[in-house]
């Protein structure tokens, strides 16, 4: 049976009303980005991951606040199709996995593998093991992992002259790639300039140690997680003030929580004060759960801003 043309005008325009809500719908959704780029560390084609908050494309004017996350040991990879393993832990898991309204733009790379790839940890980990983004709800949380350590209190560490400031072939080794990926997102997104953050764990709490270092008036905020920082470090960090909070775990069985004081020492002396230094003393290496998964820390951040 033929439709009258009113019909079918009509239905026509049903559509298109129900493909405008559609476009409104999916405009105020979070986006994941791929990004692809040239490593300059070794000239291969690799990706790294830019979140675009809620409602990034409904409010053209606004400018965002830009969150540097550093994965751990475990997460290296090829930065292709090993990409996915970077919102494992961190911001872009509560982001992206738990739909969290974050309002931040996050750029997330992936650190190469340096030869680390028989690491047990690595080499049997699975890709079924990464957390999927669900049409519908969100995945339960994983436990914190538990220990059999008691809580104790830290010994004193008087000498850290032989200790070295950084873990083998870290993020120190993407310096410049990550340099190239903050730049990029700045000139492409809205991206307010006074407000650029840092975090990392594990791994990622050395490099963003060292990359405050290097590049003390870059960053609004930087947060190691589980992660101490080298007394050889702080003098830039402390000259320019740069606001820290540094989180430890007290029966951390990968790294050693004694080899925080020194460095939180250091920043003492030299006259820096805007730090905070959290000691979860229950907590186990995966400490970042808890710090993520609360709002206090994400608020912090958001209160920090460069002159």
């Amino acid at each position: 049976m033929r439709l009258s043309f009113g019909l079918c005008l009509l239905r026509l325009f049903a559509l298109q009303c129900l493909f405008c809500l559609c476009n409104i719908a999916v405009a105020g959704e979070a986006q994941l980005l791929r990004v692809n780029y040239q490593s300059q560390i070794d000239q291969s084609a690799r990706q790294y991951l830019v979140y675009l908050p809620k409602d990034y494309a409904k409010r053209p004017q606004q400018q965002w606040p830009l969150l540097l996350f550093l994965h751990g040991n475990g997460e290296r990879g090829n930065g292709l199709d090993e990409l996915d393993y970077t919102w494992v832990h961190g911001p872009l898991y509560e982001a992206w996995i738990q739909k969290r309204d974050l309002p931040f733009i996050m750029v997330v790379p992936q650190l190469h593998m340096f030869g680390m790839g028989a690491v047990s940890y690595i080499a049997e980990r699975k890709k079924s093991d990464i957390p999927q983004r669900l049409a519908v709800g969100v995945p339960p949380r994983p436990s914190m992992s538990g220990s059999e350590q008691p809580i104790q209190p830290a010994n004193q560490v008087r000498d850290m002259t032989k200790i070295a400031p950084l873990l083998p072939d870290g993020w120190e080794r993407a310096e410049q790639d990550l340099l190239a990926m903050l730049a990029t997102v700045q000139q492409q997104y809205r991206v307010d300039n006074k407000r650029l953050y840092l975090t990392g764990i594990s791994y990622g709490g050395f490099g963003s140690w060292y990359l405050a270092s290097k590049h003390p008036e870059m960053f609004a905020a930087v947060a190691p997680i589980v992660a101490w920082g080298h007394p050889d470090l702080m003098a830039p960090i402390a000259t320019a003030k740069t606001p820290l909070w540094v989180v430890a775990a007290g029966r951390d069985s990968a790294i050693n929580k004694d080899y925080f004081y020194p460095g939180i020492e250091k920043l003492r002396q030299l006259g820096h004060t805007d730090i905070r230094f959290s000691m979860l003393e229950q907590a186990e290496h995966d400490a970042w759960r808890q710090v993520y998964a609360g709002a206090d820390f994400f608020d912090w951040l958001l209160q920090q801003q460069r002159p």
